[in-house]
């Protein structure tokens, strides 16, 4: 069972059919004991990294996720749930994150349009059962104005954005995605679904 973690942040119903579309049934739920249960959680999220986090302490959620991943079930962030799998953001403060993977959030201090909004093609760096459908230079779809600043070592794909920005990241069982799949089309759809596959 898939479970789509409900913290009153983000577009869960959008990121549950983008999986439906690949053959994944998912569950919706912010209850402790359906997460406890889960093959695979899902972490999707929009909007601010403190409040984000304060939604998670609101729903005594923190604990459970990260027992969920000390088990070694997987677990995947997307856009703002990603970012909150690190150590700390700096969006309008300094926050405590989920402190899965070491680095933290910051700004996107660069000449170009912020928000980072719209389609950019995804650069590899090492292979990952992630990618099995999709090929280097790939669109995906991207929606943020900070990004993940963290050694390369779980880097696994990134956009050039007048930085290189983080797109997809791996700790082990622990994947964050930047864009939205569910946003990315036949792209994010593949991806998806090579995610789904390596569950089973």
């Amino acid at each position: 069972m898939h479970v789509i973690i409900d913290y009153d942040v983000g577009n869960l119903d959008s990121v549950q059919r983008a999986f439906k579309r690949v053959g994944i049934d998912t569950i919706i739920s912010g209850d402790k004991e359906v997460i406890k249960d889960a093959k695979s959680l899902i972490l999707p999220g929009v909007g601010a990294f403190g409040d984000a986090m304060e939604k998670l302490k609101e729903r005594d959620l923190i604990k459970s996720i990260k027992r969920h991943v000390n088990c070694g079930k997987f677990l995947i962030g997307i856009c703002l749930g990603m970012q909150l799998l690190y150590e700390k953001g700096y969006e309008y403060g300094e926050y405590q994150g989920l402190d899965l993977i070491k680095g933290s959030v910051k700004i996107l201090d660069i000449s170009l349009k912020v928000p980072h909004m719209g389609w950019n093609q995804l650069n590899f760096i090492k292979k990952d059962p992630v990618l099995r459908y999709i090929k280097e230079n790939d669109y995906v779809y991207f929606v943020h104005s900070y990004y993940v600043n963290s050694s390369q070592n779980e880097l696994i794909a990134y956009a050039d954005y007048e930085k290189k920005i983080p797109a997809i990241v791996r700790k082990k069982n622990i994947y964050g995605m930047q864009f939205h799949p569910e946003k990315s089309g036949d792209v994010g759809e593949k991806i998806l679904k090579a995610y789904g596959e390596m569950i089973k």
